[in-house]
């Protein structure tokens, strides 16, 4: 399926896939490199299909945590080039975390210092190929996708999974995203590729389909974007669960009543942050995706009888 200068590392939902590019002998490029909390074991996933080469380049598609947060580990491992989107460079650079979306997402990330600016229209050699940078706003407005035209082979990011895309964070802040998505959309489709390696779950070959998903998708959270902001609330609400893996409720919400996206999305549901959080909790654990003390207290990302001890 893959050309043989590449090997793929499909993670969980907290960290993103990795792409591993042979680049020669001695050395190799790595696209994405998941969030911080596995960065080690990131380290230990990267040098398996790096097969004794060293890293010369990181390169991430967005800067959202769980396509990031692997970066300083690994810079400061093989002394590496970091390449990321040209619109996040300087915010990167002074390491603003108000521009960037940890703040706003109420997530993590080490600190580290990008080398290089991607531009849309540019081609990178990756794995001997060129590999051709596509802008990509929806999901994130800075994102980038890329595409290998010999073996049509594209790497999505969060634009297209085999399931749907991420959460369109800018409408959720009152800036056009649905557009910009339906636009992305039909430039994956012009380029009518073989094999898409998204930034979550298994590589696909089925395009059609999952553009038609993605399509039906886009179409009911526009119409609906309410529906939207719920989506986006209990999608940062997991997010940190996965992260702290057994937390206090109170603490939770405290946590994300200081970040900036929960409470625009609460602002479109027409409902007070503490509420519009605390209703996505109970929905989650009604639905079996979050574990409650019988005291109704502490919140668990697994099942009661194997969740690991709560942190301090």
């Amino acid at each position: 399926m893959l050309p043989s200068t590449m090997r793929f590392i499909e993670r969980d939902w907290l960290s993103s896939n990795q792409v591993v590019f042979h680049d020669s002998a001695e050395q190799a490029s790595l696209v994405d490199t998941g969030y911080v909390k596995h960065k080690a074991l990131t380290d230990r996933l990267v040098d398996h299909a790096c097969g004794g080469r060293s890293v010369q380049r990181i390169v991430n598609t967005h800067l959202h945590s769980d396509h990031c947060g692997g970066n300083r580990l690994l810079a400061d491992k093989h002394s590496c080039d970091i390449f990321v989107p040209e619109a996040s460079f300087d915010a990167a650079r002074q390491w603003n975390t108000a521009a960037l979306s940890f703040d706003a997402t109420g997530q993590r990330c080490d600190c580290f210092t990008p080398t290089q600016a991607i531009a849309p229209g540019q081609t990178l050699q990756l794995g001997a190929m060129p590999w051709r940078v596509y802008a990509a706003p929806g999901h994130d407005p800075e994102s980038i996708i890329l595409f290998q035209q010999d073996h049509r082979i594209l790497i999505s990011a969060d634009a297209l999974w085999g399931d749907g895309f991420g959460v369109i964070f800018p409408e959720l802040t009152g800036d056009s995203g649905f557009n910009e998505q339906e636009a992305i959309l039909s430039v994956i489709q012009s380029l009518q590729p073989l094999y898409i390696i998204p930034g979550h779950g298994p590589i696909f070959s089925d395009v059609g389909a999952a553009l038609e998903r993605a399509d039906t998708r886009l179409a009911f959270l526009r119409a609906q974007p309410q529906k939207h902001a719920q989506y986006a609330l209990k999608v940062l609400v997991k997010f940190l669960m996965l992260d702290r893996e057994v937390v206090d409720k109170e603490d939770l919400v405290a946590h994300l009543c200081g970040a900036q996206v929960p409470q625009h999305a609460c602002r479109i549901l027409n409902i007070s942050l503490r509420d519009g959080l605390q209703t996505a909790i109970d929905s989650m654990v009604r639905a079996g995706q979050l574990f409650m003390t019988a005291n109704g207290q502490t919140l668990s990302a697994h099942p009661l009888e194997t969740a690991p001890a709560k942190s301090a």
